[in-house]
């Protein structure tokens, strides 16, 4: 066994490595971008090394500067982690010749997979069964375009060389197919460098189902079971499980026995994972991915290994800690993927600080994957996840219990996020009852999303107890600055003269404002509320709990302020206020016509109009990338183009006013 290991990647998955190589004494080493400096997995390993400026591809995807940093570093290998550098055949081949160990599996089958067309043929070959498509090499839009159509609408088109959902377009019709093949292509090219596709048959209703494959030096090959990766929105996955419900013995031995035919038929070796499509009681191979899976730790939870730790033995030329026999499944596990994105606008990632997070804290039953604390910034670079919430026990209904509950208890104030969502995915009666598709989200989709309603009394007389002790502390030490520490003017109980102990405190529920009445009560106060009056008292610490007593209620809650706005943490839901203070000078409302604005921070890719065009309704105007994938930006109406305000390869701002449009009159 080495000794030493540099870690090729970040956040939780490079936290979650030197975890695993810390407990197995190995000296750690990691990687950081210069946005990265202060970051979780730099401060966990035993050493540092900078290798670049922010964006990726000038730090984390340079395979010189890594491996020089792991040379410098006298480190001896090289865990890649997931993403990045980790399916990248020319940076395992870089690795070993300059003598370093690479944690995964050899170049040939990273090649071999690398290739969605490839890796179709070999697993044809192989008897693993295929779902029918085209996966040759002529790449000419009229041929991918007759094989569509010998295929038969709808098919998938999907990017040869890559994963994760991008350069994948669903196209329903012939119609539709030269555009949905182009921006496909455009944004392979983008991910992975590579514009080839694939087209296949779409199915309607299919599950996603994945097997975890381990195979080591000597030629053995086993798997640990299967997951669930149904739940997906955008084709990426957001809840796991593990083992997949609802199937047969009979459909997993033969599920597994075709994942571990195809690691042998690329002589694999090291932790790999074989996804397939099911449907009506058939599977199909649809890739393998030749790293570790963001969702391992569901496989973890049901077989009580450590799958890093089995990649480091691999890695070092021991044999594979256990036997197929050996293997066993136990309970059921799932994993909710916590992002830093907004579902209402199509789950756009979401940037910015986080000003307030408060994670479950790991048992027996529940653990918490995350690489970011409380202060660091979610940046436009990397991906947004937050953190992965993975919840264990002895059965799936008392897993997704605990799951429920975990997700109630997390906390995050400083950007938007999915947390509301996943919430609503794990309490959906459709996701207990096993119904479960590639589909689910987008069939679910109103009842998965939040009902704007009205902040419940209980949350404003929240916000008004928070408030109040504020005012009380700031009046308390305004008096002990002052030379006359006893003077009425310091006083916080809404005295006045000749009327009635009470003060007014108004929030603002977006547009509306909701006034609420406070009247001074010994002990406490009595709160005017919209649903009639209630008796409030609480106390609030330093981590923002407020224990309080609501009329004949007791309630623990967590309110945080940044600025005029309150956030309400209540009974698992989360709620948002504003102050409405009058003596702020108030904004002029802007108005938004004629201006186009930046959904979110990324790059301008494709401007698909020119100044003074007439365009219609919906026209595609520009394309911007951000996260590595493509945003159409059209137009809202008929209309002309008055201006453009950036270039292609222009980095702009989320709001930032992309070009100037007049409407048509009427």
């Amino acid at each position: 066994m080495f000794t030493s290991l540099l870690i090729a990647n970040r956040g939780e998955i490079a936290c979650r490595i030197i975890g695993t190589a810390r407990r197995m004494g190995l000296r750690t080493v990691a990687v950081y971008s210069e946005a990265d400096r202060a970051a979780r997995h730099v401060a966990l390993a035993d050493e540092g090394r900078l290798v670049g400026p922010a964006p990726a591809a000038e730090s984390y995807l340079r395979a010189e500067a890594i491996i020089e940093a792991a040379l410098a570093s006298g480190t001896e290998a090289i865990h890649p982690g997931y993403g990045f550098l980790s399916e990248n055949a020319d940076f395992a081949e870089a690795c070993a010749a300059a003598g370093l160990v690479f944690v995964g599996p050899p170049a040939s089958a990273i090649r071999a997979m690398g290739s969605k067309s490839e890796a179709k043929a070999i697993m044809e070959e192989a008897g693993v069964p295929l779902v029918p498509g085209y996966h040759g090499a002529d790449q000419d839009p009229e041929v991918l375009a007759r094989a569509a159509g010998e295929i038969g609408f709808p098919v998938l088109i999907k990017a040869s060389a890559g994963g994760g959902g991008k350069g994948m377009r669903v196209v329903e019709t012939a119609g539709d197919f030269e555009a949905a093949l182009a921006a496909a292509q455009r944004e392979a090219k983008a991910s992975f460098g590579d514009d080839r596709v694939l087209i296949e048959k779409y199915l309607t209703r299919p599950r996603h189902i994945e097997v975890q494959v381990f195979a080591d030096s000597q030629g053995d090959c086993v798997h640990l079971f299967e997951r669930d990766c149904s739940l997906q929105r955008r084709h990426q996955k957001v809840i796991e499980e593990a083992p997949a419900p609802g199937i047969s013995e009979d459909f997993r031995e033969a599920l597994t026995g075709a994942a571990v035919t195809a690691a042998e038929a690329i002589g694999y070796r090291g932790a790999g994972t074989v996804e397939f499509i099911v449907e009506g009681g058939a599977f199909y191979f649809m890739e393998m991915n030749t790293r570790l899976q963001v969702e391992h730790p569901v496989t973890e939870r049901i077989t009580g290994q450590d799958l890093v730790e089995w990649q480091l033995r691999v890695a070092a030329g021991e044999p594979l800690p256990l036997r197929q026999e050996a293997i066993r499944c136990r309970g059921h596990a799932f994993e909710a993927r916590l992002y830093a994105e907004d579902p209402q606008r199509d789950f756009l990632p979401a940037t910015g600080r986080l000003a307030h997070l408060r994670l479950p804290e790991g048992d027996d039953h529940l653990r918490v994957d995350t690489g970011v604390a409380e202060g660091d910034e979610v940046s436009v670079h990397y991906d947004p996840m937050i953190a992965k919430v993975i919840a264990w026990d002895e059965d799936r209904a008392a897993a997704l219990r605990r799951l429920r509950g975990a997700l109630a208890r997390t906390q995050v104030v400083g950007l938007t996020t999915n947390l509301a969502f996943l919430g609503a995915l794990a309490g959906h009666p459709a996701f207990a009852a096993e119904e479960l598709d590639t589909g689910f989200i987008p069939r679910h989709r109103d009842s998965l999303m939040p009902v704007e309603a009205p902040p419940p009394d209980a949350v404003l007389a929240l916000a008004c107890l928070a408030e109040l002790e504020r005012r009380r502390a700031a009046a308390e030490a305004a008096a002990r600055r002052s030379a006359d520490p006893y003077s009425p003017w310091f006083r916080s109980d809404g005295w006045r003269l000749n009327v009635e102990t009470h003060n007014e405190i108004t929030f603002l529920d977006g547009a509306a404002r909701i006034p609420v009445t406070v009247h001074y009560r010994a002990g406490g106060f009595l709160l005017d509320l919209p649903g009639g009056s209630m008796a409030a008292r609480g106390a609030l610490d330093g981590e923002g709990r407020l224990r309080a007593d609501l009329g004949d209620r007791q309630v623990t809650a967590t309110v945080v302020r940044r600025g005029g706005a309150f956030t309400v943490f209540l009974d698992g839901r989360t709620y948002a206020l504003a102050l409405d203070d009058p003596w702020a000078p108030g904004a002029e409302e802007e108005s938004l016509g004629g201006r186009l604005t930046a959904p979110m921070p990324g790059k301008i890719t494709r401007l698909l109009v020119e100044a003074g065009a007439e365009v219609e309704r919906g026209a595609p105007l520009l394309i911007l990338e951000a996260m590595k994938m493509e945003h159409t930006i059209a137009a809202p109406a008929d209309g002309r183009i008055e201006a453009l305000h950036y270039a292609v390869g222009d980095l702009v701002e989320e709001g930032a006013e992309l070009l100037a449009f007049e409407a048509a009159e009427g």
